[in-house]
């Protein structure tokens, strides 16, 4: 795990905390006693080859797989805990490995941000204000109508990650965001990150 300086990330607070966590496939031992720390408003990375648990981790730390030992805490709660689920869900954007795994294929380009941002709570003005500026950001406002089936590798990601911060998260979990994807777009979504994170400081990304 590697973790980049960041002057703004404020001091002394977590936005999650692994402790001894244990996750099996069957026979299978993907995560072994993990314990981790990542601090808020920083960007981190988890290094490793295929098959050693980083997917498992991320899913875990997300609440989409369901924890067999040990002990998850994001944003200061416990993942598990219904209340706090409840209380966290919309601060937490997750974007699954896989192109456009988090997509609709058949729907457009805004009728998926439209789509996640309903689901997310989000007024009409509000939505169309954030697609709006998100599109912008991304270089997708042309292709509004576009079916997502239609994208190229490189977009149907942007259109991922745009649809991950619809709701402006305060933890932004990406599994593997470029894999599969050319050079050039690999570069234009993490300098996309990398803007994003300038306006938005206190975000954590890992």
């Amino acid at each position: 795990m590697s973790t980049g300086p960041d002057n703004a990330r404020p001091k002394g607070r977590s936005a999650a905390e692994l402790h001894a966590l244990t996750h099996r496939y069957g026979a299978k031992l993907a995560l072994d006693g993990v314990t981790l720390s990542i601090p808020a408003g920083c960007m981190a990375g988890l290094i490793g080859p295929d098959g050693v648990g980083k997917s498992t981790l991320l899913g875990l730390l997300a609440g989409v797989r369901r924890i067999q030992s040990g002990s998850v805490t994001v944003l200061g709660g416990d993942i598990e805990n219904p209340a706090h689920r409840s209380q966290c869900h919309t601060r937490i954007a997750y974007m699954p490995q896989g192109l456009g795994k988090n997509l609709y294929p058949t729907l457009s380009v805004v009728e998926n941000l439209d789509f996640f941002g309903r689901l997310f709570g989000l007024g009409p003005t509000a939505r169309k204000e954030r697609i709006a500026e998100l599109l912008g950001a991304t270089g997708l406002a042309p292709f509004p109508d576009r079916a997502v089936g239609a994208l190229s590798g490189g977009m149907k990601q942007k259109l991922g990650l745009c649809c991950a911060l619809i709701h402006d998260p305060d933890l932004l979990i990406l599994d593997e965001p470029t894999t599969g994807v050319d050079p050039l777009s690999r570069r234009q979504f993490w300098e996309l990150i990398g803007t994003i994170r300038a306006r938005r400081p206190q975000m954590s990304v890992l």
